[in-house]
């Protein structure tokens, strides 16, 4: 009998068995290693001796591909010479790399049974056969995906061709490895989630359908702690019991639909405590329990809400009243007016009401702006106290509110709505000590009637407003076409003047100033003319608007300089006379504006040279507003000028407030009795008294007096009983230009 084929067999079916045990020993070995969640090095190194042990001669190892899938770094190669493992590792992968390099840039195994020949190792075969490694098989690792993770390689120290059995073993191994890296790497995504989950900076808890909390991170445990102390059961509904009730129905709408949600509500962290909270809530299927989870992100946002309710404040609100400011007045009226809504177009009617409190600027003067400001307070808290609540009350300047009342009104309720308003100022303010009885004018506009945008509206308030303060202040005016007109005039006197200071458009007239008791001339008020479009523009228009623009400082100075002239020709003519030159109060607002005024005499005087400049034949003119600025800044400034010999003259005296109590302390020597006085000498003995204080005062601080106005000779009489020095007015001469003027003086020096 032949036994051989049997024998043969027998053999093959022992080698067979013991193949399957190793295999079930490999496969039991890396899945407890696996499931006891071991260093994926350990595993790795686990494997390699495994597989070397099934077959002797074998030295095994692990490369794993780099995160950015272009290099090969060691995993596992215990038996591999260290010189051989640092030289590769970091290798680049590629079509003809060594080995491994191919099979992870191919992604299949690549079989080297003679390094020194083959054409992937020519670069690179000096490495491996000092090592004495002659052959090398790899085996691409791929995940379940089948993207390649790394190589498991076979090396043998002579010229070697694997068998049948030699490549199930190679897949195999690439397979352990593969269950080895991806349970590694789900681990470590694993515990990267759970790091990731605790160290939230916002609270995350996950819900089943119940509302158990089935798990949370500290931030949410640290949210709720108070009030949800056992945290087995999250009461979303209770949680967010003080928001809107339309968003939790949408809120639970989309969660029982299976859709996600985000938003802003409010959160109760505890009965007294109730915070401003982001949600959003993802819904989870669980494959398991075939029931919807839910992840709920909440984070608290309080500060942010504060703060942004902080900013709207400071953008939309006055800090000094709580009023509405100009902001929010503008963005209402233009809500009004352009409504977000189609049905509120219906209500697209309104008036406003514009208030300015008269001369307040004089209060922050005297008493300081800290009172100022306490009296606009005052202001605003009466101001609320009596209209309605459906009326928007706004501070929109310094001084001045605005009041927005909505509907149609009548003019008679419009004007009863503006006794109402001015009632509050019936009483005085207590402010400081004093009582301050205040006054107000008030300007009114329609929409749509007057203009048909916001900011037109407001300008018509504003207009209707100036206009009231032009009458005398105290009153009300509304907006129509004649100030429409005016205001018209106003821009383009505005832009007309600009161009006139460009091009010297001015000219200078000159009104003598006489002896009334033989009519000689001894001095002459400069005035400033200004012939636009072919007329005289009255210095009543177009002064208030150079004030209010600052144009008024260039025109003072160009006025200084023509008068300079003037005098310097005269002295030459033998006709030098003193001349008056007005200086407004806006010249002399600012300390800067005081230096340039002083400034401009050091300059002038400095081009005089050796000759001696003619201070004596200069008086400045001044308002008596400015000696109600009571500023030492002022005071010094006039002191120097009268010191270098310059007078000093009270223009249109008695017209302003208690001016009689700041002549004895400001430094004037001249007053000037306003026409208006002067003017009313016939209407009776009052008035002629009201004449004889001024100048019994003006004596008595050793002032010299003019008589401003003088017209008639039942006026020029008075004037000489009371032996007024200097007389100006019609009665002798109208202001006139220089030629004529100069002629003048030389026929009263021909005469003399």
């Amino acid at each position: 009998m032949d036994i051989g084929p049997n024998i043969d067999n027998s053999v093959q079916q022992i080698q067979q068995d013991g193949y399957h045990e190793s295999r079930l020993e490999r496969y039991s070995t890396i899945l407890n290693m696996v499931l006891q969640g071991l260093p994926l090095g350990e595993m790795l190194n686990a494997l390699v001796l495994l597989i070397e042990a099934q077959k002797v001669g074998t030295r095994a190892s692990v490369l794993l591909i780099s995160d950015d899938g272009k290099r090969l770094i060691s995993g596992a190669a215990p038996n591999l010479p260290d010189a051989y493992n640092q030289a590769i590792n970091g290798v680049e992968i590629g079509p003809q790399t060594g080995s491994c390099g191919a099979a992870a840039f191919l992604g299949q195994r690549v079989i080297v049974e003679d390094i020194d020949t083959h054409p992937n190792w020519q670069q690179y075969k000096e490495i491996p056969l000092n090592c004495g490694l002659k052959a090398c098989w790899s085996e691409p690792i791929k995940d379940s995906d089948g993207k390649v993770l790394g190589t498991f390689a076979m090396y043998y120290d002579t010229i070697k061709s694997p068998t049948e059995q030699d490549l199930i073993l190679i897949q195999e191994a690439a397979r352990l490895a593969s269950l080895a890296i991806e349970r590694s790497r789900g681990m470590h995504v694993q515990r990267l989630s759970s790091k990731i989950f605790n160290s939230l900076p916002i609270a995350l808890v996950i819900t089943s359908e119940d509302n158990s909390v089935l798990s949370a991170n500290p931030i949410f445990k640290s949210l709720t702690s108070t009030y949800y102390a056992n945290l087995k059961l999250f009461d979303v509904q209770r949680f967010l019991s003080h928001s809107p009730a339309e968003q939790i129905a949408d809120l639970f709408d989309n969660l029982s639909r299976g859709h996600a949600w985000q938003g802003e509500l409010k959160g109760l962290r505890t009965d007294n405590d109730i915070i401003d909270i982001s949600l959003t809530v993802a819904v989870i299927r669980d494959s398991f329990t075939q029931q919807n989870c839910f992840a709920w992100l909440i984070n608290d946002i309080s500060a942010r809400k504060n703060a942004e309710q902080t900013i709207h404040f400071q953008t939309n609100y006055d800090q000094l009243t709580g009023l509405a400011n100009r902001k929010y007045l503008f963005d209402s009226l233009q809500n009004i007016i352009e409504p977000d809504n189609e049905h509120q177009k219906c209500e697209k009617q309104f008036s406003l009401m514009l208030i300015d409190i008269d001369h307040f600027k004089q209060i922050n003067d005297t008493l300081g702006h800290d009172k100022g400001d306490l009296v606009l307070t005052l202001m605003a808290k009466r101001l609320s106290s009596v209209i309605p609540e459906n009326v928007l009350l706004s501070r929109i300047a310094a001084d001045e509110f605005a009041l927005v009342f909505p509907g149609e009104m009548s003019t008679e309720m419009l004007i009863s709505m503006v006794h109402d308003v001015s009632a509050v100022l019936d009483n005085p303010f207590s402010v400081g000590g004093q009582h301050l009885k205040l006054t107000m004018s008030t300007g009114l506009a329609r929409y749509p009637d007057d203009a048909d945008k916001a900011e037109q509206i407001l300008n018509c308030a504003t207009q209707a407003m100036y206009n009231a303060k032009s009458h005398g202040r105290n009153c009300y005016q509304f907006f129509n076409q004649q100030i429409q007109k005016d205001a018209e005039r106003h821009a383009e006197l505005h832009l007309r003047l600009k161009s006139a200071i460009n091009n010297q458009q001015f000219e200078l007239y000159y009104q003598p100033i006489v002896n009334p008791n033989n009519g000689l001339i001894i001095k002459a008020e400069v005035l400033l003319r200004w012939q636009y479009d072919g007329r005289f523009i009255s210095p009543d228009e177009f002064i208030p608007i150079a004030e209010e623009s600052g144009f008024i400082v260039q025109i003072g100075e160009w006025v200084r300089n023509q008068a300079l002239d003037t005098i310097t020709t005269l002295q030459k003519r033998g006709l030098a006379i003193p001349l008056s030159i007005n200086v407004s109060t806006i010249e002399f607002w600012t300390t800067e504006l005081q230096q340039r005024f002083l400034s401009y005499f050091d300059a002038k005087d400095t081009e005089y040279g050796t000759n001696e400049f003619p201070y004596s034949l200069i008086t400045l003119e001044i308002t008596e507003s400015l000696m109600m600025k009571k500023l030492d800044t002022i005071n010094q400034l006039l002191i120097e000028l009268r010191h270098r010999g310059m007078q000093i003259s009270v223009d249109d005296f008695g017209t302003g407030y208690s001016s009689l109590s700041y002549l004895a302390n400001f430094p004037v020597d001249q007053v000037k009795i306003d026409k208006s006085f002067i003017q009313k000498i016939s209407m009776g003995t009052r008035h002629e008294a009201l004449i004889e204080a001024i100048v019994s005062m003006s004596r008595a601080l050793d002032l010299t007096i003019v008589a401003e106005g003088v017209e008639t000779q039942t006026e020029l009489d008075f004037i000489k009983q009371q032996n007024i020095e200097a007389v100006q007015g019609y009665f002798f001469y109208k202001p006139m230009p220089e030629q004529a003027f100069f002629a003048l003086l030389e026929k009263q020096s021909q005469s003399n």
